[in-house]
């Protein structure tokens, strides 16, 4: 057997493996190449397990949660895809919780929401789950993941795992030592939360207001989120809308016209013809204001 056989047949006690899985099934934007391995597990044991298996063999691992806020390369990615579904959820106190990485953030939002716990009404509308929003400390309304989080498990390179404080993880506006590369090799296994007790049905008007204020401003369909960084001073869509890009189109790439910080799919886009998009509006931006815009959604694969 080859190196490559041997991970496979390892991988295959700890879930469901495909080769050659198209990325594009698995992710919001609807774009992305294949994964040469492509890992279904359901917990964290699951999840550690795969990812030191992965390790240890020398293959790249990337752990994918619900597929959104990132762009897949067209050529794919390399080595192991984890498709995270670990979500169990265990109370840890009096309105302290742990909850799995591959947990959707907006499902378990809206679950506390309805037992009257108070700090996450503002995430009912973010695709997600709540790995990815450790590693970008997802937030909207004033809110963010950071405001609740208390401690994150981790698992590293060397198959330590362990719990560490959220004030280790340098969480600023929608980024964290992960995003920094100083936690690069390290997999989010688990998260804990802690919520303050409220009124449940003042909590679901509140999220309800959201949701609709979302429905309103944000597009439907395939995408991303938002694809820019809000800079100092402005919003990141009036910029892109001041330079004239508002609804343009490359491909079935476009820049929505309902929400110019939107990047969506009309069809059957290239993960290039959103990457060109995404690079006019840079340079426009920059050439017509000053600005870099720094991308929010994470380009990943095999460019």
């Amino acid at each position: 057997m080859t190196s490559i056989d041997i991970l496979v047949a390892t991988l295959m006690q700890y879930g469901d493996l495909r080769r050659d899985e198209p990325l594009s099934r698995h992710t919001t934007f609807g774009v992305g190449g294949p994964a040469d391995l492509f890992v279904t597990v359901r917990d964290a044991a699951g999840l550690a397990m795969a990812a030191r298996a992965a390790t240890d063999s020398g293959v790249p691992v990337f752990v994918l949660g619900s597929g959104s806020n990132i762009l897949v390369a067209d050529r794919g990615i390399r080595g192991v895809v984890i498709d995270n579904r670990a979500r169990g959820e265990a109370e840890a106190g009096t309105a302290t919780w742990q909850v799995e990485s591959g947990m959707s953030f907006a499902g378990f939002a809206r679950k506390m929401c309805r037992a009257g716990l108070d700090g996450l009404t503002w995430a009912i509308g973010i695709p997600g789950t709540l790995g990815g929003a450790v590693v970008y400390n997802a937030g909207a309304y004033g809110g963010c993941l950071g405001d609740v989080l208390t401690r994150v498990r981790l698992l590293d390179r060397d198959g330590r795992d362990e719990w560490i404080d959220a004030g280790a993880l340098g969480l600023v506006y929608r980024g964290s030592a992960f995003t920094r590369g100083q936690f690069a090799g390290r997999t989010v296994l688990a998260v804990e939360l802690r919520l303050q007790p409220a009124d449940a049905p003042e909590l679901l008007a509140r999220a309800a207001a959201h949701d609709a204020k979302r429905l309103t401003a944000q597009p439907r369909g395939r995408n991303a989120g938002s694809m820019f960084k809000n800079p100092p001073g402005s919003p990141a869509w009036k910029l892109i809308d001041a330079v004239g890009l508002r609804g343009a189109t490359r491909g079935d790439a476009a820049i929505s016209d309902k929400h110019c910080n939107f990047f969506v799919n009309y069809g059957n886009a290239r993960a290039e013809e959103v990457a060109w998009l995404v690079a006019e509006a840079q340079r426009r931006v920059r050439e017509q204001f000053g600005v870099e815009l720094e991308r929010e959604v994470a380009f990943v694969g095999e460019w």
